[in-house]
């Protein structure tokens, strides 16, 4: 499942939603459903224990929302979701945002964890962030933390 958390975005306008969608296939993976949804707690835990619900999620990826801005909540209703976290995910994805962005990385609050046998990976919203994401960590983890949560 693939979720974008963006109150600016639209489905035509969603480039980062529609990157992960495509890595996402040509690597061989399905895409059991899409969201374009605004930045909002209560919607986007709704979303998330939904698709842990739904056998055939076996991920979550969320882009947008992970910064600080006063509208940027989407981390706060992921964090309060994960019964396992794999802080390493985010220490990664800020130290190879600091390659290329510098200092500005320490402003990402991408995470990932585990719930409900589900695998929850946030990461920012812009193109750029996406791509880092998944060329770099995601599509290189993705069947192992899922082949993981099967055991």
């Amino acid at each position: 499942m693939v979720i974008t958390c963006s109150d600016t975005r639209t489905p035509e306008t969603d480039t980062s939603g529609a990157l992960i969608m495509n890595t996402l296939k040509e690597r061989g993976h399905t895409i059991a459903a899409y969201h374009l949804v605004k930045d909002e707690p209560s919607v986007i835990r709704k979303l998330i224990k939904k698709g842990a619900k739904d056998r055939h999620v076996q991920a979550i990826i969320v882009n947008g929302g992970t910064g600080i801005s006063r509208r940027d909540s989407t981390f706060e209703a992921i964090d309060g979701l994960l019964e396992k976290r794999l802080a390493g995910f985010g220490e990664i994805f800020r130290y190879l945002s600091y390659q290329d962005i510098g200092s500005a990385a320490i402003l990402s609050r991408a995470t990932a964890g585990l719930y409900k046998g589900t695998v929850v990976i946030s990461i920012p919203g812009s193109e750029k962030a996406a791509f880092l994401a998944m060329d770099k960590l995601i599509l290189n983890e993705l069947g192992h933390m899922v082949h993981e949560m099967s055991k």
